[in-house]
């Protein structure tokens, strides 16, 4: 097996699916694709199969509750205060502003429309 990173899929708790899809549409500037999986309703965020980093989705359905002190998701983006402020612009808020992790970049984490924690990671 060729060598991959650990994670190749994530599911985001959501109560209300339109809400939440609409706040990470806005907030990451990509478009989520409605999927039904037998009782679960679902939004894929865009994936290209074999490409690096992992996929996933929004997810509702019985026994997934969103949650603030759970599993933090980190997403790549370009501009950390700027993704921090869209995420309170359409509804979230800041739970850490950007901070620098040394030769690693930079992080930073938001509350989604939900209330997951989600994080955000930027080499700059």
């Amino acid at each position: 097996m060729a060598e991959q990173n650990s994670v190749n899929w994530f599911e985001i708790p959501v109560t209300d699916l339109g809400r939440a899809k609409a706040f990470y549409e806005q907030v990451f500037g990509v478009s989520l694709a409605p999927m039904d999986m037998g009782p679960a309703s679902m939004a894929m965020f865009p994936m290209t199969p074999g490409a690096p980093h992992a996929a996933g989705c929004l997810i509702k359905t019985d026994g997934y509750t969103p949650s603030h002190a759970g599993t933090v998701v980190y997403f790549a983006v370009a501009d950390i205060e700027g993704t921090l402020a869209k995420a309170s612009s359409n509804g979230g808020s800041t739970v850490v502003p950007k901070m620098s992790i040394g030769e690693h970049g930079f992080i930073g984490q938001l509350q989604d429309t939900e209330g997951n924690r989600v994080g955000l990671h930027s080499m700059q």
